[in-house]
């Protein structure tokens, strides 16, 4: 994961396991995100599901770490990046499974990270995160989804951990991104970026 790059990251739960299970779960995965991650990247958009989730968010640039990365082997665990979602995930692992008594991964190994290369692959990537919860079957309207970003974008003036500015780069307004969302809603729920 290079600075300044922005990345589609998902994950699913291992096997047919969810990785949320009851309502503290969503937030104690929000606040583990938070301390492991929230000085490493931009979060733009979430949307947590009970069996996985996805991200979008890009890599800070001015983090300390990157400096030792130089040559053609560039190991994951000197990547402030990489290691932060490593522990974060790992964090959230051994809390669930001492909560729930069990044992073993609760994500399936290697979390995936697709690099954003385009204005259009961004503006998609953010929209697909939010109608996600509609293509999976868990609610009708995307709107309705307690646990995405799509709340925090309606609600400019509560506090919220997303870069909530940075879509300007891809969208004209908020008015823009719901445009877009209805001219691309269905298309989108066609489209599989995981």
């Amino acid at each position: 994961m290079e600075p300044g790059q922005s990345y589609h990251i998902y994950n699913h739960a291992n096997g047919t396991e969810n990785i949320f299970r009851e309502e503290e779960n969503y937030r104690f995965f929000l606040q583990q995100y938070q301390k492991y991650l929230g000085e490493v990247v931009d979060t733009y958009a979430f949307c947590l599901m009970p069996n996985h989730f996805h991200l979008l968010v890009g890599v800070r640039s001015d983090l300390s770490g990157f400096e030792n990365l130089t040559g053609l082997i560039k190991h994951p665990s000197n990547n402030p990046a990489i290691k932060g979602f490593t522990d974060f995930f790992n964090s959230y692992t051994k809390a669930i499974n001492k909560r729930y008594e069990r044992k073993g991964n609760l994500f399936i190994r290697a979390f995936k990270r697709t690099p954003i290369l385009e204005e259009r692959q961004w503006q998609e990537t953010f929209l697909y995160i939010h109608l996600n919860p509609v293509k999976h079957g868990f609610v009708k309207n995307y709107q309705y989804w307690k646990w995405s970003s799509w709340y925090a974008y309606q609600n400019p003036n509560k506090p919220s951990n997303l870069n909530r500015t940075y879509l300007t780069n891809f969208f004209d307004g908020w008015e823009h991104v719901q445009q877009m969302m209805e001219m691309k809603k269905e298309w989108l729920m066609n489209k599989d970026l995981e």
